[in-house]
């Protein structure tokens, strides 16, 4: 289990509470798209993907960044207890889509760069070691099932 300081969680519950997930998700997972091509292979169905215009004017791309900040939603209501809250996601990552695990920290970092261009000053050192902590924890939660 995780121990969590009020500060920590207050801040991971901000954070989620104020984000517009309608432009952090689609940025976060079209910068991971760009920057680290090889984990395009995921997204073999969600058609143009052979330059940064069309994968950042990709509907698809865009509406599965969106899915992703609302499946990190139920980490944030479920602090206590990632791993169990994950551990279908886990599942379906592993057996069914064969995801590469280290990906999920490629666009774990990609998020926490948008977060903080998003957030500005309101990014301190303090907020960003919270949000890597949560972030950690969801990770090794969805790599969990690799192990």
């Amino acid at each position: 289990m995780v121990e969590w300081t009020d500060f920590e969680r207050s801040t991971i519950e901000s954070i989620f509470a104020k984000m517009d997930y309608e432009d952090v998700g689609p940025a976060a997972l079209s910068r991971c798209l760009v920057v680290y091509p090889w984990t395009q292979r995921y997204f073999g169905n969600f058609g143009n993907l052979y330059n940064a215009a069309a994968i950042m004017s990709n509907k698809m791309v865009a509406q599965h960044g969106i899915t992703v900040l609302h499946g990190m939603d139920r980490a944030v209501k479920n602090m206590d207890d990632i791993k169990a809250t994950y551990a279908e996601l886990s599942v379906l990552h592993s057996e069914k889509l064969h995801v590469d695990p280290d990906n999920f920290k490629l666009l774990g970092d990609c998020l926490t760069i948008v977060l903080a261009a998003r957030m500005g000053t309101a990014f301190t050192a303090e907020v960003q070691a919270a949000f890597q902590k949560f972030l950690a924890i969801v990770i090794s939660s969805l790599g969990r099932q690799y192990h």
